[in-house]
C-alpha cells in the first residue's frame, strides 16, 4: 500500500516563506514524477503549482514561477515546495500527487491528503 504524507503547511504573512514536504512511503519499486498542486476555496479544481521529474527537470505554473522552488530526494522518496514571497492569493489546500510503480501492481496515480496553507496577516 502506497502512502503520500504532506507537511509543512500552516499559517503565514504576506511576504512570508514555507516549505512544503511529501513522503512517498509503501511497497515502492520506482517513482516518476512528483509535484504539487493546490486548490482554492470554492476553487472546482486542483491546479498545477510544481512538478519534477526523475532527472530533476521540472515545471512551474505562471503564477508562482520565480516565487516557488521545488526539489526533491530520491533517496528519501520526498518532493519538497519552498514558497518564498507568499501573497493572498497563494491561500488554498496543497496537494502532493507522485506516479509510483508499486510491486504486486503497476504504475499509479497517489495523492496526499492535503495541507492547508494560509497567507494573512
Amino acid at each position: 500500500q502506497v502512502q503520500l504524507v504532506e507537511s509543512g503547511g500552516g499559517l503565514v504573512p504576506p511576504g512570508g516563506s514555507l516549505r512544503l514536504s511529501c513522503t512517498a512511503s509503501g511497497n515502492i519499486l520506482h517513482i516518476s514524477a512528483m509535484g504539487w498542486f493546490r486548490q482554492a476555496l470554492g476553487g472546482n479544481e486542483r491546479v498545477l503549482v510544481a512538478q519534477v521529474n526523475t532527472g530533476g527537470g521540472t515545471d512551474y505554473g505562471d503564477s508562482v514561477q520565480g516565487r516557488f522552488t521545488i526539489s526533491r530526494d530520491n533517496a528519501k522518496n520526498t518532493v519538497y515546495l519552498q514558497m518564498n514571497s507568499l501573497d493572498l492569493e497563494d491561500t488554498a489546500v496543497y496537494y502532493c500527487k507522485a506516479y509510483i510503480y508499486a510491486s504486486r501492481s503497476s504504475w499509479g496515480e497517489y495523492w496526499g491528503q492535503g495541507t492547508q496553507v494560509t497567507v494573512s496577516s
